[in-house]
């Protein structure tokens, strides 16, 4: 086994003490802006657009569901109502109330929706944009605000394409077209290069969600950015791969915090397993491995749930309970005895923790191993969902749960 450079580098360059009590301090402090990072997604658009569709779709719930936003086909919001992500409950999509108003009350709009609490704007329509969507996106940048153009219901625009002209009919043809459209309409009302994505709220797999997600989180930092990443329901392989990759920036944070609750004088070691069982339930749901999720999948893409289920092979998804995560971490610390001078030259707090060393190997790959494994789940279930064809990548270089040592 070995510990990425990249996390040597990081722990030696964060963690300056060798005071133990300090280095737990700033290590919970670390994780703690991690959880405690906001994100407030407006979205507004004319009457009927599908908003309440589009945010139900992003946050990963039914708009049957309790907790989703009310749809209809008129306007139904008359006042800013946030939505909590699941999940994530410092994530909240804003169903804004209709624009349509005259374009000139653009500004008082914005003033009446307080835009100073939304991290960017999405401007949502089903058919044509107009002007007030213009003048709105204007007033927007004015006050130091990204925004971004949805065009939904595209799925609708196919299948009528398709009846009026069966013969002639090509998918990619009719898109460019929507999407050219769309494009000269906000360019007649004065924005340049406007940032439009096609997008069908029952099928995000589909179209331009994909290229929505890239773009927002490329134009995020930080830990909005990682953020971002973990609200968003993962749809592609690529969109997986980036969710781990993002998860696995931080898994030498928990692996230390573990290894110090473990360490402190008159802590036993198996304290350090609710903090490691708590965070591979954090991945389970992050990828949408949870029951709730899958069931919620199945019946998007009318499929029996346990046939998604059936793609989820994790020992840890399985069991994830105290004592499984206890069994793999002593088969990791056999193996992790080779790590421990390593550890104590790079990062100089090991030498004063007991054992210390040994346990945050433990820990560590127990979360990189986890995680390879709850990704490549996710990229069954979503070929088995949507019939993707994805290259499952990432585990190759870890080893599996149970196959620790040969």
């Amino acid at each position: 086994m070995d510990i990425q450079e990249v996390d040597l580098r990081e722990m030696a360059s964060v963690i300056q003490s060798k005071v133990v009590v300090e280095v737990s301090s700033q290590v919970q402090s670390l994780l703690d802006s991690l959880e405690t990072t906001t994100l407030d997604i407006a979205v507004t658009g004319e009457g009927g657009a599908g908003k309440s569709t589009f945010i139900n779709a992003m946050l990963g719930i039914s708009d049957d569901d309790f907790r989703a936003a009310k749809t209809g086909v008129v306007e139904t919001t008359a006042s800013p109502t946030p939505y909590h992500h699941p999940h994530l409950p410092r994530v909240r999509l804003w169903d804004l109330p209709g624009i349509g108003t005259p374009a000139l009350q653009a500004r008082k709009y914005l003033q009446l929706v307080r835009f100073e609490r939304y991290d960017f704007f999405i401007i949502v329509t089903s058919e044509r944009f107009r002007e007030n969507h213009a003048e709105l996106a204007k007033a927007v940048a004015a006050m130091g605000k990204r925004f971004y153009f949805v065009r939904s219901k595209v799925d609708q625009d196919l299948q009528a394409s398709q009846q009026r002209r069966p013969t002639l009919f090509q998918e990619d043809q009719v898109l460019q077209q929507i999407e050219a459209d769309c494009s000269r309409q906000l360019k007649k009302e004065g924005l340049e290069n406007p940032k439009v994505f096609l997008i069908s709220s029952f099928h995000l797999h589909r179209f331009d969600f994909y290229r929505l997600q890239d773009t927002l989180a490329e134009e995020l930092e930080g830990h909005k950015r990682h953020t971002l990443l973990l609200s968003f329901p993962s749809v592609t392989a690529a969109a997986v791969q980036k969710k781990k990759s993002s998860l696995r920036q931080h898994i030498w944070k928990t692996a230390l915090l573990a290894c110090i609750i473990s360490a402190l004088p008159g802590h036993p070691f198996h304290l350090n397993v609710p903090v490691l069982v708590n965070t591979l339930k954090n991945y389970q749901q992050h990828f949408g491995l949870d029951d709730a999720s899958l069931e919620t999948l199945a019946a998007a893409v009318s499929k029996p749930s346990c046939e998604l289920k059936n793609q989820v092979r994790s020992t840890f998804v399985r069991d994830l309970s105290g004592d499984a995560v206890q069994g793999f971490l002593r088969q990791a610390a056999i193996c992790g005895q080779v790590m421990v001078t390593v550890l104590k030259s790079k990062v100089p707090v090991f030498n004063n923790l007991v054992a210390g060393a040994v346990s945050f190997v433990a820990a560590y790959y127990l979360l990189h191993t986890a995680l390879d494994s709850f990704a490549e789940d996710a990229q069954r279930v979503l070929e088995r969902a949507y019939g993707l064809e994805t290259e499952v990548q990432g585990s190759l270089s870890y080893p599996s749960p149970g196959f620790i040592c040969e």
